[in-house]
């Protein structure tokens, strides 16, 4: 005699529980990551090779694309990296990359830390600091 067993849900699973979510939050902000460091790599060999920037100045604008990484250089012309788009692009890459870094440090202190108390005294610290430096870099990147 055979039993069929039912298919579970996803409810029935567990994957609207908060781990699985953070587990597939990590997963797609490392792709959006790697998408916005392309968008950005593709945009300074445009502008790079335009304005006759050499690859150091190239590859530190595309890891972050801000103002200040091309204002010293030989470029003349930086009009075209001040516009929105590039200040957007450059809070995105922030806010996602110190979400990303602030969890996995959250998971690698809750391997180590025993207590339930160290681990809420880490998990808000941590939260402390991301919102903290997210808030510094945004007005560095917009008040350019």
């Amino acid at each position: 005699m055979t039993i069929h067993k039912k298919p579970l849900t996803l409810k029935d699973r567990g994957f609207y529980n908060f781990e699985s979510i953070m587990w597939l939050f990590t997963r797609l902000s490392a792709l959006a990551m790697y998408a916005f460091i392309i968008l950005g790599l593709v945009g300074a060999l445009i502008m790079g090779a335009r304005n006759q920037m050499n690859f150091a100045d190239v590859m530190r604008w595309a890891f972050m694309p801000q103002i200040h990484h091309v204002e010293n250089t030989d470029v003349v012309n930086t009009a075209a990296w001040s516009t929105p788009f590039w200040k957007l692009a450059a809070s995105a890459l922030l806010l996602i990359a110190s979400a990303h870094g602030v969890h996995g440090l959250v998971v690698i202190a809750d391997d180590y830390i025993n207590t339930e108390k160290g681990r809420k005294v880490v998990r808000l610290l941590s939260m402390v600091m991301m919102v903290a430096w997210s808030f510094m870099g945004l007005w560095l990147i917009w008040s350019a």
